[in-house]
Parts: C-alpha cells; structure tokens; sequence
C-alpha cells in the first residue's frame, strides 16, 4: 500500500511538472493573451486530458520549418525570374496597396494575361479537369486535402496511371489525414505503377501526433505547366452525389496563362517539403502566351510562416471595400480583427452578405459558427442560410473588381492551422460572374432575421457560447 502511494506522488509531481513546465512554453511563445489564457486554465482545470489536448491542437510549429527561407525563395524565384512574367502590370488604384501587401508578405507576384473559368458543382468540374489531364503530354502535378478510394477517386488514379504509361510524369501529393478513409494500399497501387505518390506530413498513428493539427489543405492540379486548376474541391463521389440533405454545393476555378506559374510554385515548394526533391526545370515553367484578362496573386499561408497572409489580406480588402462584400463560407468562425473589419464595413454603409449553410458536415463547427451571427446581424450585416444542401463554397467579391477564391475557410483552423492557397483575381468581367453565381445561391437560401434569431432557447445560445470557448481548437 505504501509503495502504490509512493508512485502515486511520484505520478502527481511529474504531472505538475510537466504541466507547469508547459505552461511556461505557452507565455513564452508570446501568442494572443486570450489565447494563452485559455490554454493555461485548460491545463490547470483539465489535470492530463489538458495535456493531451494541448498536444494535439495547442502546440505551435511555427519555427519548426519544413523548408528554409533560402530554399523557399530560391524555388519561388522560378516563377518570378522568367522574362515572359516580369512584365509591368497596372491594378485598379483601389487595390494597389492590396498587391503591394501581399506580394511583400510572401513574394506574391501579380500575373497579368490569364484566364479564369468557374465551376458551381462537381459534375463539370470533373468533367473539365480528367478531360485536361487526358490531353496531358509532360507533366501532371496533383495534390488534395482528400483523395478517396471511391468512384471518383479511381477514376483519377486510372487516368494518372495510363498517363504514366504514356510516358508523361505523375506527381501527386495527399494530406496523410484528410485522405486517411482511403487505405494504404490505393496509394501504394499507384506508386508501384508509376506516380510518384508523396503524403503531406505522413502520420503512423494520426492519434499521437501533434501533427494532426497542421494539414494541409490545398487543392491544386497543374497540367504541363499550362493549365491550373484550384479550389474547394477534393477528390471525392460527394461533389457529385451530393449529401443525405441535398447537393454539395463548391466553387472551383481553372486558370489558363501566366498565373499557372503561381500554382506550380506552390505545388513544388510542397512537393520540396515532404520529398526534399528540388525540381526547377525549364519543362515546369514553359513559356505562356496571354490567355485572357485577369490580373491574379496567388497566396499560399500555413502554420510556419510568420504572417498569415491570406487572413491579411482579406483583412485589407474588406477594410478597402467601399460599395459591397458578398462572403460565401462553410464556416465562420473568425479573428477578433476580421470580426470588426466586417462589422465596420456593414456600418460605413458597405452592402454586406454572410452566406453559411443551414446543414453543415462538422457539428461542433457549425455550433461556433452559429455564436457569431448575433454580433454581425447587429451591425447590418445580411446573414443567408443556404438551404439546398451543404454549402462548402470559399468565394468572395469586393466591390466590382475584386474575387478571392480557393481552399481557405474564414475561419482560425484555416488562418493559423492549416497549408492552405488562395486566387486574388483583379478583373471587372470575372467578378460579376462570381456575384451571379452568389446571387443565384441566394435564390435557394433564407435572409434570416434579428427578430427569430433573438428568440431561439437559451440553451441554443448556451451551447454556442460553450463551442466558441473551445473554437481556437475546433
């Protein structure tokens, strides 16, 4: 009995140890005071399970870097370097400062004579994207979040197995997490039948690793170095199928012209991370004459980076807007700046829209989500909850000139958590098919009212404000 008590003081001294010792890393990391606070009484209220959850969500791997800054710049000079793109390009006046930002933020060169084309649901964008990776000759460069062993995602490895055998080289990376419902074996098919396979931050036991926090989320296809293809969709049959409550709604884009460079530089900068293979050959970066009209910057952000770009730069944005900002989101759960950047917008007289969906994928989310919708109904903001199924579509339009689209979510796991990639598109034309495609989405959304919001239970609003607590981990 004695020596039990013996290893049960020996247990509590190395707890409160280990806690204590852990709580000083938190301070010392000099994050958001609410945020340090938070995690402190988690782990002084929460003996043991604080510390596991801190080692799941709460460690901060920012300064530990999965590639240098030299390395980066040296691989992002590739697409920056060539003569065909350094041409000297003139953005509307209202965004200048927005340019200058983001390409000082993260060397995001502005790439002039591209054309963008936008796709609503998962049946065209399929159709477009296998009919592109068909005509492929050189080099197919694919990455998602998810990649699954269903119908869709089958008919992908088939037609990236047979390009291989076509000679052309196939590169696709996975997030070892988002894609963990498909098993080892799929991927393991392609790889010994020719496509170079690499996970994003390959995981052995996705429980007991820190690593689960950070993913990444990007979605990219890149096709001889010609084509791009960027946005909300996975590799999945649920775009297609939809959900059990309707459609699954999604916007996607493909690119076509000098802006490809952009996507390719993010593909291998990754591809360098998780590989350690250096590709800057001339083959990935071919000369491209103009496609269109379209100026884009094409802003990748994640976890190791000292600023979050995208989170700024849509900060800058909204802060600009003078006339409207029409937001499409699956989750809303947003940094105290960008809150207030939003109200005052709605305030200053700006037309503002929030459309969420009514049904969402992730319980605990959409909770938190809810928590927020008080705060911008005050400040005038219209609040749609699209009704025809799952809306998981990252769009957004300011003004008449500017369209922000891609993976990222406006929400923190997004800003600060996860690898994620972003199209500012500085175009009149294709802006107004962005706001056709939200306008349309609003003919099958509800407005929701102050008035009914005000009266849902207390317990409703209880238990949102529980989620929000716990929202910096969600």
């Amino acid at each position: 009995m004695e020596a039990a008590n013996h290893l049960i003081l020996i247990f509590q001294i190395l707890y409160v140890a280990t806690a204590l010792g852990t709580m000083i890393v938190v301070i010392s990391e000099n994050r958001n005071p609410l945020k340090t606070i938070s995690w402190v009484l988690i782990l002084l209220l929460l003996p043991l399970v604080g510390l596991i959850i801190y080692y799941f969500f709460g460690e901060d791997s920012r300064k530990q870097r999965l590639i240098s800054n030299k390395m980066y710049k040296k691989l992002n000079r590739r697409s920056i370097g060539r003569k065909e793109l350094l041409e000297t390009l003139n953005p509307p006046n209202e965004y200048k400062g927005l340019v200058n930002l983001l390409n000082r933020l993260k060397s995001s060169p502005l790439y002039g004579g591209s054309s963008v084309k936008f796709y609503s649901d998962g049946v065209s964008k399929f159709e477009d994207l296998f009919a592109h990776l068909e005509k492929a000759e050189k080099h197919i460069h694919i990455q998602y979040y998810i990649f699954l062993d269903d119908e869709v995602g089958r008919k992908t490895r088939d037609i990236l197995v047979r390009k291989v055998s076509e000679g052309v080289e196939v590169r696709l990376i996975y997030d070892d997490v988002g894609s963990w419902k498909a098993k080892r074996d799929f991927f393991k098919n392609m790889q010994a039948r020719g496509v170079e396979v690499q996970p994003f931050l390959k995981v052995a036991f996705k429980i007991l690793t820190s690593r689960v926090n950070y993913r990444n989320h990007r979605k990219i296809v890149v096709i001889d170095g010609k084509v791009g293809f960027v946005g909300g969709m996975n590799i999945a049959d649920r775009y297609i199928q939809g959900v059990k409550f309707g459609i699954w709604r999604d916007s996607h884009i493909k690119i076509e012209g000098k802006a490809v460079a952009g996507l390719q530089t993010s593909f291998l900068i990754d591809w360098y991370s998780s590989r350690k293979e250096f590709l800057a050959s001339d083959t990935y970066y071919p000369i491209l004459e103009s496609k269109g009209e379209n100026m884009i910057q094409l802003v990748t952000s994640g976890p190791v980076g000292r600023y979050k770009d995208i989170h700024l730069g849509i900060l800058q944005a909204i802060s600009n807007a003078k006339e409207s900002v029409y937001i499409q989101t699956p989750y809303f759960i947003p940094t105290d700046s960008l809150l207030q950047a939003i109200q005052m917008a709605a305030m200053r007289g700006v037309d503002v829209r929030l459309m969420l969906p009514r049904h969402s994928d992730t319980t605990f989310v959409h909770i938190a989500t809810m928590s927020f919708l008080k705060e911008v109904l005050d400040a005038k903001v219209n609040v749609y909850f699209f009704e025809a199924g799952f809306l998981h579509s990252k769009l957004m339009t300011i003004d008449s000139s500017l369209t922000i689209t891609g993976s990222a979510n406006m929400d923190i796991r997004s800003f600060e958590h996860n690898f994620e990639i972003d199209a500012f598109i500085y175009n009149e034309e294709t802006c107004r098919r962005a706001q056709e495609i939200f306008f349309e989405d609003m003919e099958r959304s509800t407005l929701l009212l102050v008035e009914e919001w005000d009266k849902r239970p207390r317990f409703s609003k209880f238990k949102e404000s529980v989620m929000r607590l716990f929202s910096p981990l969600l």
